[in-house]
């Protein structure tokens, strides 16, 4: 669950420089920071619980609307803006396809065969999927032997979480394939973002506006095709899905500009580490996922790799 500047689901184009500084009496940044961590974590939760009771197309559909609901709200109180020029809206659709609805379309299809606990793993390779594609995609991000280091050690991580040496024993191979596309779309929008968008004269919270409003526009011409709609509304799995978008889409997305703007990107999206050991943590403690050692001692390898892919060449 990622935004362009920082770290894993959410939104889109950022620049820091176009979030307001702080301002006095918010609330300190270290539990933002935490605030952020919890709700991302317990993202995968909530869609293995809205996927109880509705259609993984239904549960995105839902989540981009209370989402950019939230988007639309702050943009009224600030009184920001769409953005305008064909241009810019061109490129904001297919952020919205890489970022927001193929993504969060696939997490949701594959927690209806593997664990909310293995999907919130899944998407902690983003980091190394983005490494692995900015050495091809962006001259100016060049591999140094750590980073590349972090790449080989990342991959052994997947190798553990999936349990390769059991031949992937009681893997589900199609739900596990979507986690990691899932994880794998975010960079690649990053990257387009990066080369289309980067220097657009709109602030963040018109383009992340605008960008949730094409996605959502986006489901809702596909779900109907795929889905009917449904005879009974289940009430548990309808509040998780109104709080993923509310808080796991809309609010995390200003928490984490918020973030980025205050203590940079570099620290901001240090919240990628906490969320696997959150969403696996809530995905035990309570939907009762069994958890075999493999999973979290392929994590923690995980985000070794997944860290030293983070780090620059000094100078």
């Amino acid at each position: 669950m990622t935004t362009v500047t920082a770290s894993r689901d959410a939104a889109g184009p950022a620049s820091a420089s176009s979030v307001p500084p702080r301002s006095r009496g918010r609330l300190d940044w270290r539990l933002r920071f935490a605030a952020l961590s919890l709700i991302w974590g317990f993202s995968f939760l909530l869609i293995k619980v809205g996927t109880d009771g509705y259609a993984p197309f239904q549960v995105t559909l839902g989540r981009l609307v209370f989402g950019t609901s939230v988007l639309a709200a702050a943009m009224a109180v600030k009184r920001e803006r769409l953005p305008r020029g064909a241009r810019t809206w061109g490129h904001l659709t297919v952020a919205a396809f890489l970022l927001n609805a193929l993504p969060f379309s696939l997490f949701a299809y594959s927690e209806l065969t593997i664990p909310s606990t293995l999907a919130g793993i899944c998407n902690a390779t983003s980091p190394l999927w983005g490494m692995a594609l900015s050495m091809v995609a962006l001259s100016e991000d060049r591999p140094t032997r750590v980073r590349v280091a972090g790449l080989g050690i990342g991959f052994i991580g997947v190798l553990t979480v999936l349990g390769a040496w059991q031949g992937f024993h009681g893997l589900d191979a199609t739900g596990t394939a979507m986690a990691l596309l899932a994880s794998l779309s975010y960079p690649i929008g990053w990257i387009y973002v990066r080369r289309t968008l980067a220097g657009a004269g709109e602030s963040h919270l018109s383009l992340t506006g605008a960008q949730l409003l094409l996605a959502t526009v986006q489901l809702a011409v596909v779900t109907p095709l795929f889905t009917s709609v449904p005879t009974s509304f289940s009430l548990g799995p309808l509040l998780a899905i109104v709080a993923l978008g509310a808080l796991g889409t809309g609010l995390a997305v200003l928490l984490q500009y918020g973030l980025v703007a205050e203590v940079g990107p570099t620290t901001a999206q240090m919240v990628t580490y906490f969320i696997p050991v959150i969403a696996t943590a809530a995905g035990v403690a309570v939907l009762g996922e069994s958890l075999a050692w493999s999973t979290p001692v392929g994590a923690v390898i995980v985000l070794a790799g997944a860290a030293l892919t983070q780090v620059r060449r000094s100078g």
